[in-house]
């Protein structure tokens, strides 16, 4: 284990990637990277870290922030939902601890939006508190390493994979040896190209012995795609364009967009004036239909469904 240990502690200090939110780790720091880089690359999440922290330094600058600005900061990020848990998460630690995440693991999952990879992430990184990380890139060196078939997105496989990394983990060096096994997966261990010819843990990599590397991590297929049907209306009048703001609990709460006619199948011209929402936005007042796009489809994924957008845009 200590071989294992050294070999990866080795590699992070020759190869990490130098992101500022590693040089002096604060609590606050080590939340807002991963809450933006949950479904985020780095190089794109990197701006939008060092524009949060130009803008609000602490978690109490944060927590003062109107939603409205912080889902405008978010823009260009997608899946909203995590703006509005970090607003709250800034607004809950500043209420119940003073604007001090506390060093507790159990504690930190109490806040909102945080789960056992955050709050481990927290609590090793900053306060190097024994928690392993589990992350799909720890899923993957952990799936290589020990050569496991259990699907990682079945009811099992986070259980078992949970253990193991609490099994493998440094207990002197957390934070280092957490940072350094996603780092691991992120840049070497990675899901098309390993490296595996110079792999430091090539001797030990039951995947790499028994040829089975590109089968591992186990994955059950996703489910079945559901499919809405979009209608917007962009409507000038004079020099003005309406927009109208989503209140409902959906995708995009809280956020502007254009009128919308959702419908079950695609509408056509005729449909879509004959829809009481058509009536309901226009008034009953004359308009022209300039012209009408083709259809735009987009893929989401909403918590554990997956959702194809069909958007038709009416001018």
């Amino acid at each position: 284990m200590n071989i294992l240990h050294d070999t990866l502690i080795n590699w992070y200090a020759e190869n990490h990637r130098d992101l500022p939110w590693r040089h002096d780790p604060t609590p606050y720091e080590v939340w807002l990277s991963e809450v933006i880089l949950q479904q985020t690359r780095v190089s794109q999440g990197m701006d939008y870290y060092l524009r949060f922290i130009e803008k609000w330094p602490t978690v109490t600058d944060l927590a003062k922030a109107s939603e409205e600005e912080v889902l405008k900061m978010w823009q260009g990020l997608g899946y909203y939902s995590r703006a509005r848990n970090l607003h709250q998460c800034a607004k809950q630690v500043v209420a119940e601890y003073g604007g001090i995440f506390p060093a507790d693991f159990e504690k930190l999952k109490q806040l909102k939006g945080v789960g056992d990879y955050t709050a481990a992430a927290i609590a090793s990184i900053a306060y190097n508190l024994p928690h392993a990380v589990v992350d799909g890139n720890v899923y993957r060196v952990l799936a290589r390493l020990y050569d496991i078939d259990t699907p990682i997105n079945n009811n099992e496989g986070p259980k078992t994979f949970a253990r193991l990394a609490d099994e493998l983990l440094n207990r002197k060096q957390p934070g280092l040896h957490n940072q350094a096994m996603m780092e691991f997966g992120a840049l070497h261990c990675t899901p098309k190209n390993p490296n595996c010819l110079l792999c430091p843990l090539q001797a030990q990599c039951l995947s790499f012995a028994h040829q089975t590397v590109m089968h591992r991590p186990v994955k059950l297929p996703k489910v079945k795609v559901t499919t809405r049907h979009f209608n917007y209306l962009v409507i000038r009048v004079k020099n003005s364009i309406y927009l109208h703001k989503r209140s409902d609990n959906d995708i995009w709460k809280n956020l502007y967009d254009f009128p919308c006619i959702e419908s079950e199948k695609p509408l056509s011209v005729e449909e879509v004036i004959a829809s009481d929402q058509f009536k309901q936005w226009i008034e009953n007042k004359p308009f022209t239909i300039v012209k009408v796009s083709p259809v735009f489809t987009h893929k989401l994924t909403l918590k554990k469904n997956c959702c194809g957008l069909k958007q038709k845009i009416y001018f």
